[in-house]
This record gives structure tokens, C-alpha cells and sequence, in this order.
């Protein structure tokens, strides 16, 4: 059996980073068709705004399997009633075991704590299986909330309400 242990953690610890480091090279190498270079991933990680990711804005959480730093997610309050998910990453070697699930879970747990309702996210075309974990776990394509070039759809999801 997988054993996870998901926790808050600071976007820039040495494992916070290699995760975020690791996303953005899939996501980048996967947009441009071609490997990201170094300099483009360090520019990635210098103006990713990383640093809202902290109470009382948002959250930032780590997952370990096995005790290896294997997945990350981050939630960012938009308003007093909405977070967005992102950043929500599983290393290739740890995909198909549970992690994902549970990551989610977590930072749902963690956007009601700092007061959402309603979880919301933007994502690619290209990212399929992304986008299968979000309509897996219950979000639902919703309007543009937002614009940039890498929004292509839009998903969110109603926060159970504790109690």
C-alpha cells in the first residue's frame, strides 16, 4: 500500500521548489513542444507570484509518498468567497497512486479554512489528464473567470461547508 503525508508548507522550501521546478518544466516543455531551457523555467519561478500562497491569501501544500517529495498544489483567495487551485502537480513516478485525490482534498480543506466557498481553476486544452483529475472529483466547466494566454477552459466547484 502508497502511504502519502500531505501537508501546508512554504512555497520556497528546497522540496517546494523542486516540485514547482518540475511543473513548470512539464508545463512549459508540453505548451512549446520542445524541452524548456533552465532560464525559461528560472523565469517561470521568479514571477509565478508564489508568495501569495501563504495564509491569510492562500496555501501551499506538499505531498511525500514513501517520504519523497512527489506532489504540490497551491490555492490562491481571489475574493472573500473564491480560491483558485494551482499549480497542482504529481511527479510522473507517482501518478495512478491515490496522491492526487488526496491533494485535492487537502487544499479544498484549506481554501474552507481561509473562508471559499467555491473553488474555481484555469487550465489548457492539452492538459487532458488534468482536467479528467478535475471532472473525477466533482468540478465543473464554468466561464472564463479570468483572461491570459495559457486560459483555455475554466472549471470550479462548490465547497461543502463544515458541520
Amino acid at each position: 500500500m502508497t502511504s502519502w503525508h500531505l501537508t501546508p508548507e512554504a512555497f520556497d522550501t528546497a522540496d517546494a521548489t523542486s516540485l514547482r521546478r518540475a511543473y513548470y518544466d512539464e508545463v512549459a516543455s508540453r505548451y512549446w513542444k520542445r524541452p524548456a531551457t533552465h532560464e525559461e523555467i528560472e523565469q517561470g519561478l521568479a514571477d509565478d507570484g508564489a508568495d501569495l500562497l501563504t495564509p491569510p491569501t492562500g496555501q501551499f501544500v506538499v505531498g511525500r509518498c514513501e517520504g519523497e517529495a512527489a506532489a504540490c498544489g497551491g490555492l490562491l483567495l481571489l475574493d472573500s468567497e473564491r480560491a483558485e487551485l494551482t499549480r497542482v502537480y504529481l511527479r510522473p513516478a507517482f501518478r495512478g497512486r491515490k496522491g492526487a485525490g488526496l491533494l485535492l482534498d487537502l487544499l479544498e480543506t484549506e481554501a474552507r479554512l481561509l473562508g471559499a466557498a467555491r473553488m474555481v481553476l484555469n487550465t489548457r486544452l492539452d492538459l487532458t489528464e488534468a482536467r479528467a483529475l478535475y471532472l473525477r472529483h466533482g468540478y465543473r466547466e464554468i466561464p472564463a473567470y479570468c483572461t491570459g494566454p495559457y486560459v483555455e477552459i475554466c472549471y470550479g466547484k462548490e465547497l461543502d461547508r463544515p458541520g
